[in-house]
């Protein structure tokens, strides 16, 4: 006679946790850290074309293979560097935006910022890298929406409270402005320069005069 065994019938249930063979092993974000750390830094120094899939992974400490399970192309990889770029606003204009009661402070504040992040090592030559034709448009326009845009929209900002507050002329050229703001420091990085004393201070302040600012209000800064 047939007796019921319930084990035999019993279904198994997989451990939780368990991983079957189509998921794969589990992705290592120690190893990501540092391709990633790698790529921006042959991107600094070397150029987009000069960046090599190879170095990579080899100054990471990793496989060609496990890199591309990752960024399957170059172009991939040299948008996600481009991405860890840490160029978060200052403090006070996280968040929703706040009311600017002294713009002339703001701006200062923004350049003091602009200057302590473009002269951490690398980020000059990655912004000359941003500026080769054969920089792959990808990256560019990260590195544009990332971190050009962002700090012109704030200086934009500033400068339009300004004018709400009757501090600068109605019809000053703001557009012009912006630019003046952080192309001096470009500036006076492609002809050799030190950077002057008070860099901050004084540009905000020879801005603030172009844009028809008070004089009193710059005559302490």
């Amino acid at each position: 006679m047939h007796r019921y065994n319930p084990g035999v019938h019993r279904k198994t249930t997989p451990q939780v946790g368990a991983r079957s063979g189509s998921q794969g092993r589990a992705r290592d974000g120690e190893i990501d850290t540092r391709i990633l750390a790698a790529a921006k830094r042959q991107l600094a120094v070397l150029g987009y074309e000069g960046m090599s899939i190879a170095a990579v992974a080899s100054e990471a400490g990793t496989t060609r293979q496990a890199l591309y399970r990752r960024w399957p192309t170059k172009a991939a990889l040299a948008d996600a560097a481009v991405a860890t770029v840490d160029d978060r606003p200052p403090a006070p204009h996280r968040g929703d935006a706040p009311a600017i009661a002294d713009p002339l402070a703001a701006l200062i504040a923004e350049l003091t910022d602009f200057q302590r992040k473009v002269t951490r090592p690398g980020r000059l030559s990655l912004v000359g890298t941003m500026l080769q034709e054969n920089t792959d448009p990808q990256a560019r326009d990260r590195y544009r929406t990332q971190v050009i845009h962002p700090r012109r929209r704030r200086i934009m900002a500033i400068f339009e409270a300004a004018q709400s507050l009757g501090l600068i002329d109605e019809d000053a050229d703001l557009t012009i402005a912006v630019t003046m703001c952080t192309g001096a420091w470009y500036g006076r990085a492609l002809a050799g320069e030190p950077v002057p004393p008070e860099w901050p201070a004084r540009t905000a302040a020879l801005v603030w005069r172009a844009l028809g600012g008070d004089e009193a209000a710059v005559a302490g800064v």
